[in-house]
């Protein structure tokens, strides 16, 4: 069940579900049966379009990184800056000048600008997990 869990989306889905088999099913060697069988379809199904999707995104990021202006070449990372920026300072800088003088003022980080820097984060963690996985996922079927 380990590989599942490298799986983006469908891994954890399809754990949870194995899961409630051992519930569902009293006959432990069944619900085996049925886990395994489970696991085989999962492991089967065509990861072209995963690849395909990592491959559009990873070409975006590399034209951006290869364009002519600077802007365009680090917005991205200017921006991830800028909200780690705002997260340091509301919550290690502002609880620390507290402390000291009641001048400091926490910064409003808005849940749009929150959300962004996760899909920022999340994207290049998930984007780079599913392009080692998608290799793992090709050798194994060889």
């Amino acid at each position: 069940m380990a590989l599942l869990s490298m799986i983006p989306v469908i891994g954890p889905i399809v754990e949870k579900i194995i899961g409630v088999v051992d519930k569902a099913v009293p006959d432990k060697d069944l619900a085996q049966k049925l886990k395994t069988e489970m696991q085989t379809k999962v492991m089967d199904l065509d990861y072209s379009i995963l690849e395909k999707e990592i491959d559009a995104r990873a070409k975006i990021i590399v034209a951006e990184a290869q364009g002519a202006s600077w802007l365009q070449r680090n917005w991205r990372p200017i921006l991830m800056l800028v909200i780690v920026a705002i997260v340091a300072n509301n919550y290690i800088i502002y609880p620390y000048l507290s402390l000291f003088t009641a001048k400091a003022t926490i910064l409003e980080l808005p849940q749009p600008l929150y959300n962004l820097m996760t899909i920022g984060v999340g994207g290049y963690i998930v984007g780079r997990s599913g392009e080692k996985i998608v290799e793992t996922l090709k050798t194994a079927k060889k």
